[in-house]
């Protein structure tokens, strides 16, 4: 893996200091907890040290609205969901005439589909970027993919750190070769030193000591690690295994302490109390290096292959520490040419084979150690911030012979949602309500409003004041004038509500259909889960109970899904409420037997033809399934999704039923007159699917 630049052809640092006035580095930055922000602190702060503090500066991407305790280098931070922040954040730069913008690129860390906000950043920027791309996939998503080839052709330079990365980029996603270059992951200028230098301050004095650390994920592997600790302390038995690290904050958003807990349990069971020694921390950088210091090895158990980078690995490496590794792309690189020793993944037995093998023999330890010291001089922070520095004066001058021009046309549109705009929703509401129909943009009030259509604005504007702070006052307005119209629509002589009304206000029925009376229902429940208004949420809930008692003789599947849908809203606030909980009972059987009585494995549906919002009754059985602990309910109504999505999304994107004849089973689909609402009915059934399964093919479905 040879470098591109080698020390040799480094220009002194004055020469960068004359080219680059000032140099941002977009990531996450410590003290977030993540590799991502070490790593965009390090390279800052190292290439700070050859260009002048002043220089440098860092854009944070923060996942929580509070932010973090930035130090001074941070002079912009984005809400990593908010798209407008990444257009603040190009028009800081931009006005602040910044010369170079490094990128640490992560799709995990930014907004929007795979990340997709951090480009709308980067189309705005008129210096040139260099991408360091710290996770480069053999396979992606479609919408990775997306965001990987306009990430390409955004960026001047793209930086690699494993060979492989360079192959993935050139050979499966047509990466231009010129544009990429190696740069090795940095590490810390540690010397060579024995490890017994550092084990009193551990309490490991005398000990052999086996060593892992970065932050705990599933995907570490450290149980197969713990599983081979007893073959090897019934031949080594002074040996400690330290396990250095915080549990990823990702996974605690998501899992808690759970991987930390079982390898706790496995340690006790194993009987291994004395032996393995937890450290559930996020050390700073001279500590981290004195916990590396005491290690005789250094394992890195990872499950699988698909690790392009890893900078424990190389931190460990550039510490001179003899390393066992399972063989991920990366430690397939850096462990080649007897650096280190690979053994297979979740094997115990290789794993303890080899760490006794060279617990048993000094000699090859040190060895492997030496060779991966030297290996890793040119890694350090200083060399590879002079790496950075060489391909920053470049592209600069690149960039001042050849200005480079971006063109933001329809042909070329992009993967970013707009932000959210209500103008057209105040346009088609009025004292009244919200009205049926519109002309283009104009509101059409020869067609007057419908209890359809005000239940739906309800949802909108119920939900949506949780996520639009900037326009919560308007929207309790607006939510009090849809729901002031479901209670005029409710006709207390039947229990139904009234469906359609003339712009002057004359109700044209007595009663609507079912499917509109289900659909208010969909509207209050989501209101009451909503709203924190006492008086508003009174009427909402009284009249949710009104609007119950006639549902249960109800036949239309749409309108029991709607109602399923309101009813898991409204439960959502108030759990305890057992006669909401009867009706869901009755209504949610009644659906499933639907499904039962038609069920096929070539038509798995309740009906013999496919119409309008057919997401809905799938999410309906996926919400009733659960919370009703009724597994057949609910794997019938993830199989009819499953079927759902692949008909729609077979020809690559989404095709939804059009309205023109619908799809006749045996007959060939309606592709014409399709509607938005079909689009929103799948994606709220996929992220129930994902919720329920924490498959994540639901998610990119959706």
């Amino acid at each position: 893996m040879p470098a591109l630049y080698g020390t040799s052809d480094m220009v002194h640092s004055e020469k960068y200091h004359k080219k680059c006035n000032s140099i941002v580095f977009i990531g996450n930055y410590l003290p977030r907890k993540c590799g991502i922000a070490t790593f965009t602190t390090d390279i800052l702060r190292a290439v700070s040290k050859e260009v002048g503090k002043d220089k440098c500066a860092a854009v944070a991407m923060n996942d929580i609205p509070e932010g973090y305790l930035y130090p001074p280098e941070v002079r912009f931070e984005i809400n990593q969901d908010e798209l407008s922040d990444y257009k603040l954040a190009a028009e800081f730069l931009n006005m602040n005439q910044i010369d170079i913008v490094c990128l640490q690129h992560e799709y995990g860390i930014f907004g929007g589909p795979a990340g997709s906000h951090i480009l709308q950043l980067l189309k705005n920027l008129r210096m040139p970027v260099v991408t360091t791309l710290h996770t480069v996939q053999k396979n992606l998503s479609s919408q990775q993919a997306k965001v990987l080839r306009e990430l390409i052709d955004l960026s001047d330079r793209l930086v690699v750190m494993a060979e492989k990365a360079r192959e993935f980029l050139i050979d499966i996603h047509s990466a231009p070769k010129e544009k990429i270059i190696f740069i090795p992951h940095g590490i810390p200028d540690t010397p060579f030193i024995d490890p017994n230098y550092y084990k009193d301050q551990f309490g490991v004095e005398g000990k052999k000591v086996i060593f892992t650390f970065g932050l705990l994920s599933p995907n570490k592997g450290i149980e197969y690690m713990i599983q081979a600790l007893p073959a090897i302390i019934e031949k080594h038995p002074d040996v400690a295994y330290i396990i250095l690290g915080a549990t990823h904050p990702s996974i605690i958003k998501t899992q808690g302490e759970e991987y930390r807990l079982m390898l706790q349990q496995m340690t006790g069971k194993l009987g291994l109390q004395k032996h393995v020694i937890f450290q559930n921390r996020f050390v700073t950088l001279e500590k981290l290096c004195e916990y590396l210091g005491t290690a005789d090895l250094y394992v890195t158990p990872y499950i699988g292959e698909e690790q392009i980078v890893s900078g424990t690995l190389s931190y460990a490496l550039g510490a001179g520490k003899a390393t066992i590794s399972t063989p991920y792309w990366y430690a397939q690189e850096m462990l080649a040419d007897g650096r280190g020793c690979l053994v297979p993944f979740k094997h115990p037995q290789a794993m303890a084979k080899e760490v006794i093998r060279l617990l048993d023999n000094n000699i090859e330890r040190n060895n492997i150690r030496k060779r991966a010291y030297q290996y890793c001089r040119s890694f350090i922070w200083k060399e590879v911030a002079r790496h950075y520095l060489q391909v920053f004066s470049e592209i600069k001058k690149e960039r001042s012979l050849q200005p480079r021009i971006f063109l933001r046309t329809p042909q070329n549109p992009s993967l970013e949602l707009p932000e959210i705009n209500l103008n057209h929703l105040y346009s088609l509401t009025d004292d009244t309500g919200i009205l049926q129909h519109a002309v283009y943009s104009l509101p059409n009030r020869s067609h007057g409003y419908c209890t359809d259509d005000n239940a739906r604005a309800l949802i909108v504007a119920a939900a949506a004041k949780h996520y639009l702070v900037p326009f919560e006052e308007t929207l309790s307005s607006l939510s009090k004038r849809y729901l002031s119209f479901l209670h005029y629509a409710f006709n207390e002589e039947n229990g139904r509500f009234r469906n359609f009304m003339t712009y002057d206000r004359k109700w044209m029925e007595n009663e609507g259909s079912e499917d509109s009376h289900g659909r208010a229902i969909w509207g209050l429940g989501t209101a009451v889960s909503c709203f924190d208004d006492p008086g508003m949420l009174s009427i909402a809930v009284i009249l949710f109970h009104k609007a119950l008692k006639v549902i249960e003789g109800f036949h239309a599947p749409r309108a029991l899904a709607f109602a399923l849908i309101g009813i898991h809203a409204y439960l959502a606030r108030f759990p305890g409420d057992s006669k909401v909980k009867r009706h869901r009972q009755v209504i949610a059987l009644k659906l499933f037997n639907a499904f039962q009585a038609n069920w096929a494995d070539d038509w798995p549906w309740l009906e013999d033809v496919l119409t309008y919002a057919n997401g809905k009754l799938a999410h309906a059985l996926i919400l009733s399934g659960q919370w009703m602990y009724h597994q057949e309910m609910l794997e019938k109504g993830l199989a009819a999704l499953e079927w759902l999505t692949e008909l729609q999304l077979g020809e690559g994107y989404f095709v939804p039923i059009g309205n023109k004849n619908w799809f006749i089973r045996g007959e060939t689909r309606a592709r014409f007159d399709q509607q938005p609402l079909e689009a929103h009915s799948m994606i709220e059934a996929c992220v129930e699917a994902f919720n329920v399964t924490r498959d994540k093919k639901w998610i990119e479905k959706a």
